[in-house]
């Protein structure tokens, strides 16, 4: 690596060529301020803020995007440089509209910080009451937007096209009549968006958030008729501690659960179980497809972004979609079918809720091919920013409560399940399983540490009997696009592919707690989250594949019969549409 020579703040420093001044100043352990900046995703010195002095730069420069050069000295906190900033931070403010006591991004908005941190005068250039306020857009059942709110920093957009490849949202107009939107002055409802929720975790401010669902549960939990009973996503546990101040990468399982069963919830469970469950399923469907002649490659269906985003992008490849619901989906179909009977519960009166790290699983809860006699499969999605609220709402001390376990008969998951939230591991689940069903005997060895890691797109191969198994795994749709380009045009030969929405998988979901970009700078929460499903994986006692899993055993043998019986695709699978762009 060619290093070069700077000076910051009057002490030398060694800092790799080709970097920005904003990276050197990390060299430095210095944080300078920035709305706009997310590392690899936005970098276009739009809010002015990371503003600093550099020799030989005629006036200040904005850090984030001025590359460095040997001998440059740079002051990142003169007077000149604070007033500078507070002075943009002013005119930010100026359109802001500043309902900060009931804003949702309340005490984690950057904003709020920043304008706290240099003191401002939020009355300096005065937001006009009297301005028409803009339309909020509440159209979409998982992402709503106040533009009122909006500074134009563009994350969003950066997040929805550069991650996500999909553009759903853009600057229009120009000028002081610039916002962001989605074009043609459509709702996000009438787009391709496909309620990822990667453009709220990416947004400094309370211009994008969440449907917030929780009042529902509460007006179910304080209905004496009804039964309410919630299962919890693998992601969740390695993000909720993040909502009370524990560092990412805390694994929160035991207080999570306590929590819950706190707020009033008549059974709390894993959806490790249901996880379990959809390998059993899609794993024997890809058996079926490779000894029948099925379509090929299969490709995973257990995250309901990229499956409409398939629906929208790559409606031929429709047919290769898995039809398996997805955990979520298939866990209310059970509660509300086998497991009701078991506990002598009327279906009509159970209210089924998911705790979920993902905003596009409030979108699928109202899809067509989600419910049996009736009744949807889930009534209700939160995310883990939802679960949190209601929990410190309820004046509930999450940090001193003791764990406590998930509710039987419903508590066992295997840790092929675990490793459902992190990118390749429902590949990895489905081949402990398929692996040893072909081979007809157990593995000598269960991790496939290959399909493993946060690489946007992954490749393997795999010897399972007389045959070879080619698999491919991506997140992020943008990523998926290339995958899937590539096995139209023959470029890739793969038989089995997974595919999660949100780059490094529901980890990093729409749904969770949001950081600021202080934070998603300089930590990989993909990685550090995912730890916690591996560690569980690799800790596991009892059982680390889906099909040891006695519960699931139970379910095909008392109710199911077999995998992909006609009774388990009446409950446990569905069927996909083709959509406009």
């Amino acid at each position: 690596m060619n290093m070069i020579n700077v000076k910051i703040n009057g002490v030398d420093y060694s800092v790799p060529a080709g970097i920005t001044v904003l990276e050197a100043c990390k060299y430095a352990n210095i944080d300078i301020p920035t709305l706009c900046y997310l590392k690899d995703i936005n970098e276009i010195g739009a809010c002015r803020l990371c503003l600093v002095e550099v020799t030989g730069a005629r006036g200040m420069v904005a850090a984030c995007v001025y590359p460095v050069a040997d001998g440059m000295e740079i002051q990142t906190n003169t007077a000149k440089i604070r007033a500078a900033r507070k002075t943009n931070l002013e005119l930010v403010l100026s359109a802001h509209e500043k309902k900060c006591l009931t804003c949702i991004r309340s005490t984690t908005c950057e904003l709020q910080k920043l304008a706290q941190e240099y003191k401002v005068d939020e009355d300096r250039f005065c937001y006009s009451e009297k301005e028409e306020k803009k339309p909020l857009d509440l159209s979409s059942p998982s992402i709503l937007r106040d533009n009122n709110k909006c500074i134009l920093c563009r994350r969003c957009v950066a997040a929805c096209n550069k991650l996500q490849g999909i553009g759903a949202i853009g600057a229009t107009n120009r000028g002081y009549d610039t916002e962001i939107a989605p074009s043609f002055e459509k709702v996000l409802a009438d787009t391709s968006c496909i309620n990822c929720g990667q453009c709220i975790v990416a947004c400094p401010v309370g211009a994008l958030y969440e449907k917030d669902d929780t009042q529902k549960i509460l007006d179910a939990i304080n209905d004496p008729t009804k039964h309410v009973a919630i299962c919890c996503a693998p992601s969740v546990r390695t993000a909720i501690g993040e909502c009370f101040g524990y560092e990412p990468g805390t694994d929160a399982q035991g207080k999570m659960v306590a929590a819950l069963k706190a707020l009033g919830f008549d059974g709390v469970y894993d959806m490790n179980f249901t996880a379990d469950l959809t390998i059993m399923e899609e794993g024997y469907e890809f058996i079926n497809r490779v000894k029948n002649g099925g379509a090929l490659p299969l490709i995973t269906s257990c995250s309901p972004g990229w499956v409409k985003y398939c629906e929208h992008y790559f409606p031929d490849m429709i047919e290769n979609l898995s039809s398996c619901k997805s955990p979520q989906q298939m866990f209310g179909a059970m509660y509300k079918s086998y497991f009701a009977e078991k506990l002598g519960l009327d279906p009509k009166d159970i209210v089924f809720v998911s705790a979920i790290p993902c905003t596009a699983k409030k979108f699928e809860v109202g899809r067509d091919g989600q419910s049996n006699d009736g009744l949807p499969n889930v009534d209700i999605a939160v995310t883990t920013r939802e679960l949190g609220r209601m929990i410190e709402q309820a004046g509930i001390d999450f940090k001193s409560l003791a764990d406590a376990e998930f509710d039987s008969p419903i508590d066992i998951g295997s840790g092929a399940g675990a490793i459902f939230g992190a990118t390749g591991g429902v590949m990895e689940a489905a081949l402990r399983t398929a692996a040893e069903v072909l081979e007809g005997k157990p593995l000598e060895k269960i991790d496939f540490e290959e399909v493993r890691g946060t690489e946007g797109i992954k490749f393997a191969s795999y010897k399972i009997g007389d045959m070879t198994v080619n698999v491919a795994v991506a997140s992020g749709t943008a990523n998926a696009a290339k995958l899937l380009k590539g096995v139209q045009d023959g470029t890739y030969n793969v038989q089995f592919i997974e595919i999660m929405a949100c780059p490094g998988g529901c980890v990093n979901g729409g749904g969770q707690p949001i950081q600021p970009a202080v934070v998603r700078n300089s930590i990989d929460l993909r990685k550090v989250r995912a730890s916690i499903l591996y560690n569980a994986d690799a800790n596991l006692l009892g059982y680390r594949k889906s099909h040891e899993n006695p519960i699931v055993k139970k379910v095909y043998e008392e109710f199911l019969g077999e995998p992909n019986s006609h009774k388990a695709h009446e409950l446990l699978h569905t069927h996909y549409i083709p959509r406009g762009l």
